[in-house]
């Protein structure tokens, strides 16, 4: 598997789906996942995947002994899988600008160079394709899709995609034509396309005019969470509270969630928002917030991670998605399974599975408002929410997605005449 992101270090939900499905796979039984992604930071769980960075994949010699390497990446791999990496490398990649073991350096997050990083990890992939024996390569988003292809033309093995978004999601149709160029190649050169909802398999064909019969949806799932998160204390106090949380981007459509707030702080000033998340709209939303007269009852917490996240979900009458293109959406699911009572966009993969939600068009902030408004002063329907959801979520599993992705393995080798066990 190649991926960008993995918990505890995310960016947004790649990480925590890459995760999921992963753990979920592995509880199946019968399976050993090899998890590639630029730069681990050595605190990942393990167990379940080994994990290689390619920020510690030598593609060049270096004349080094076990100690050293181990003083220098023994708290992220073995020295033995360094050696063992270091009898493929391929090619002389002395011309590229190296570390003292060889390795091309990676920031762990979306650079300003990001396309050259994609690019360099591609060419690690070559060194790990030869090195790691597989049956089947599986690429988490568009970013490691080069990486997929050159593993897939180095062992002949297939390729399995998995598309958690497309560029259409996240820039509501204003496509970056090297992106797209990335996601139609990657697109075209696997043997079969994963997508998280109808929704994205549906832009899957018709925006990049691939064949139905590739691409088969798996919804994503939440990770049970323990007890520990379960039980937090719950703040005290009468006011009600309604979170956004996520990345501020135009994807999510935060403006809707300011517009709406204002016009439920018009029926009952009793309120307090908050808007959990960082992104590039945040200014933006700063200054709207202002305009609407409602900085008093709106709060900007900055990015949040791990327990923040729950801590802050626990302590919300209402969550709130109001994403104009989501492709899935966990975040709800992790709020049902806090017992927070959640809104959805009708726009978002997440809306074709889940149920004791309410589902409201992002662009409608009257309904939003509305549903809002009705959450927070009927304990009834709060009530209701919250009980059937957290009993919704308890089926939906990541071992469950797991099983689907272990047959769509099995599809795949059969159709080549490759064995399945």
């Amino acid at each position: 598997m190649f991926g960008w992101e993995f918990p505890p270090h995310i960016l947004g939900g790649l990480g925590t789906a890459s995760y999921g499905l992963t753990k979920g796979m592995h509880a199946n039984g019968n399976m050993e996942i090899t998890f590639v992604i630029p730069k681990p930071w050595g605190d990942e769980e393990r167990g379940f995947a080994n994990i290689i960075g390619a920020c510690n994949t030598p593609v060049a010699w270096r004349d080094v002994n076990w100690d050293y390497v181990e003083s220098r990446i023994g708290k992220y791999m073995s020295p033995q899988t360094y050696f063992d990496l270091r009898d493929h490398i391929y090619a002389d990649f002395n011309y590229m600008k190296l570390n003292d073991l060889g390795c091309i350096e990676f920031s762990g997050r979306y650079p300003d160079n990001l396309i050259e990083e994609i690019n360099n990890y591609s060419i690690v992939a070559g060194v790990i394709a030869r090195t790691v024996p597989c049956d089947i390569i599986h690429s988490h988003d568009w970013l490691t899709y080069p990486a997929g292809i050159h593993a897939k033309n180095v062992t002949g093995k297939p390729l399995v995609i998995h598309v958690h978004a497309t560029d259409f999601d996240r820039s509501r149709g204003n496509v970056n034509p090297t992106v797209f160029a990335i996601e139609k190649d990657g697109m075209e050169n696997a043997d079969h396309i994963i997508t998280v909802s109808d929704l994205t398999r549906r832009t899957v064909i018709d925006k990049y005019g691939i064949n139905p019969d590739k691409v088969t949806t798996v919804h994503n799932a939440v990770i049970p969470l323990d007890d520990e998160l379960l039980n937090l204390p719950r703040r005290t106090g009468d006011e009600k509270v309604v979170t956004f949380l996520g990345r501020i981007t135009m994807q999510k459509g935060p403006e809707y969630f300011v517009e709406a707030a204002a016009k439920v702080l018009q029926k009952d000033p009793n309120v307090r928002f908050v808007m959990a998340g960082s992104g590039d709209m945040m200014e933006k939303m700063i200054q709207l917030v202002a305009k609407r007269d409602i900085a008093d009852r709106f709060h900007f917490t900055g990015f949040l991670k791990g327990k923040q996240v729950y801590e802050m979900l626990r302590d919300s009458d209402v969550y709130i998605m109001p994403s104009v293109s989501e492709p899935f959406g966990i975040s709800p699911l992790e709020a049902m399974e806090m017992g927070t009572p959640s809104i959805i966009s009708k726009q978002s993969g997440c809306a074709e599975i889940l149920t004791n939600v309410i589902k409201t068009d992002y662009w409608d902030i009257d309904a939003m408002a509305d549903a809002i408004h009705s959450i927070i002063s009927n304990p009834a329907l709060y009530n209701t929410l919250k009980n059937d959801g957290i009993e919704e979520i308890h089926g939906i599993t990541w071992e469950k997605a797991g099983k689907k992705v272990i047959d769509i393995y099995k599809k795949v080798l059969s159709a080549k005449g490759l064995p399945t066990e």
